[in-house]
């Protein structure tokens, strides 16, 4: 199992938000086949056929709790990173 298999694997678990590092989350979002505009200190996702689009702010090498729980929210609900995909 790969890292961002791992990452994957963790985000969907949901019980460690507070300890991912806002590299993890950047790194598993490029993976999943998003496009990545940075402004300042916001990292801003997009993907084709997605109509949402995700504004993260790293905290120090840490990602906030609350958008961990966005991206997870966001990859459930589009199922990306499923073995079909």
């Amino acid at each position: 199992m790969g890292t961002h298999e791992k990452t994957l694997e963790r985000l969907l678990r949901g019980t460690s938000d507070a300890s991912f590092r806002f590299e993890e989350i950047r790194s598993l979002l490029v993976h999943l086949g998003f496009d990545e505009r940075v402004r300042g200190s916001h990292h801003i996702f997009s993907r084709t056929g997605i109509e949402e689009i995700l504004n993260l702010q790293p905290r120090g090498s840490q990602a906030k709790p609350y958008q961990v729980k966005q991206v997870r929210a966001l990859v459930v609900r589009c199922k990306l990173g499923g073995s079909d995909e």
